[in-house]
């Protein structure tokens, strides 16, 4: 019954993020035009919040296991790379191009995973190393097997299917990645939530060492989130090259520090073991109102990133402070 009561939901970990994602919205329906919220500016922070949130989500859950993964920002472009290349340089079919791009993201992901397991080398610099070995040999293949950083991939060699499936806009505006991010976030709720998988994860950002004396298969848990984590980049990586029908090496470093930043507006403590994937869900939609809302009000664009950086500290502050209620409170003795 206490969970129901104002001041439980209140102490759950996405209700500051809930409460920023409303904050913001009223911000910019009030300073805002009429049109962001008319189907078009809508479409301009949906958009942006289904590519930015299947990443953020399986990167939120490994800062919730104590772990992170920067490697994603190398991931999404070389994975565009592979499938541009495959089906659009060579003309091979388009599911061979989308199964070798996301064959690049598992291949990653155990790469990373297995060394981080297996030595004691934090997280951070593991996947450092590998976002600047995948940068490199995205950029070094993609010159020697085409002469060109940009390779395109036209509607004709997605085929319909791929096109409809991965790279179509939905009523003009709305990207069809939208509803796989939907999908994916269900899923995530439900295996996080509501079974062990999810308590595994949050016993491990907890404390490592006490859960795997629990016997909770830590090692293996680690190899799952991180391949999580780069294959979710990698279909990204996908949906975008055959959205705009070109890759190129250079797109994909904003979504390291934008799916940080959404997570840690959804709720999740850097130091592990506190968040939620409703959290992270709210977190990346208010990443994207504020990213995208500024263009939507009069304000002088000179001084928008100043206004993009207040609001998201707010939300921030505002997160926390619901976040310490939790973390603090003690029930009543009868």
């Amino acid at each position: 019954m206490n969970n129901l009561s104002i001041g439980g939901l209140l102490r759950r970990p996405e209700a500051g993020a809930l409460l920023g994602l409303v904050a913001v919205l009223v911000f910019f329906i009030v300073f805002g035009s009429t049109s962001f919220l008319k189907p078009a500016g809508t479409a301009s922070w949906l958009n942006v919040a289904a590519n930015l949130g299947i990443v953020a989500i399986p990167v939120g859950l490994l800062m919730i296991a104590g772990e992170l993964d920067i490697s994603i920002g190398a991931t999404i472009p070389a994975a565009a790379l592979t499938v541009a290349i495959i089906s659009g340089h060579y003309d091979m079919p388009i599911w061979l191009g989308i199964a070798g791009a996301l064959g690049l993201g598992l291949v990653i992901g155990l790469i990373n995973s297995i060394i981080v397991v297996r030595t004691a080398v934090p997280s951070l610099i593991v996947t450092l190393g590998t976002l600047f070995a995948v940068q490199g040999l995205a950029l070094g293949f993609s010159v020697l097997l085409t002469g060109t950083t940009s390779v395109a991939l036209s509607p004709a060699e997605s085929g319909p299917l791929a096109k409809a499936l991965f790279g179509e806009f939905i009523g003009g505006s709305f990207q069809v990645i939208i509803f796989w991010w939907l999908a994916f976030a269900a899923l995530y709720i439900f295996y996080i939530h509501f079974s062990p998988f999810g308590n595994w994860i949050f016993a491990m950002g907890g404390d490592k060492v006490s859960a795997r004396n629990a016997g909770i298969p830590t090692r293996r848990l680690t190899v799952v989130l991180f391949v999580l984590s780069s294959t979710s980049a990698a279909f990204v990586g996908v949906c975008q090259a055959i959205l705009f029908n070109v890759a190129q090496v250079s797109a994909g470093m904003t979504f390291i520090f934008n799916s940080i930043i959404s997570v840690v507006v959804g709720g999740v403590l850097l130091t592990g073991g506190f968040g939620s994937v409703v959290g992270i869900f709210f977190g990346t939609i208010t990443f994207a109102i504020v990213n995208q809302g500024i263009y939507f009000t009069t304000f002088d664009r000179n001084w928008s990133s100043l206004i993009i950086g207040i609001m998201l500290l707010l939300a921030v502050l505002m997160n926390n402070t619901f976040r310490n209620m939790a973390l603090s409170y003690r029930p009543k003795k009868k």
